[in-house]
């Protein structure tokens, strides 16, 4: 599953679960919701993160592989 999917997938179930708080009758379960929506919502932070932290990881490497491209003419005579 892939990242945004899962940020979806979290998200709808978080709905899912404030809705369910949100009908309930009894305390109890209305907590139990109220405590899933709480967790799917921190999933749901938590992959929306990852994929900043990826596309930062990917600028960082696509950098570091335009800078070794552009030496890599200079070693390679040097070496000559």
């Amino acid at each position: 599953m892939a990242l945004s999917q899962s940020v979806e997938f979290c998200d709808q179930r978080a709905n899912e679960a404030a809705a369910e708080a949100g009908a309930a009758k009894l305390a109890n379960v209305r907590e139990r919701a109220l405590r899933s929506e709480k967790t799917w919502r921190g999933l749901a932070a938590q992959a929306k993160k990852m994929i900043v932290e990826r596309a930062k990881a990917d600028v960082i490497r696509a950098d570091r592989r335009a800078a070794e491209a552009e030496r890599a003419p200079a070693l390679a005579a040097a070496e000559d």
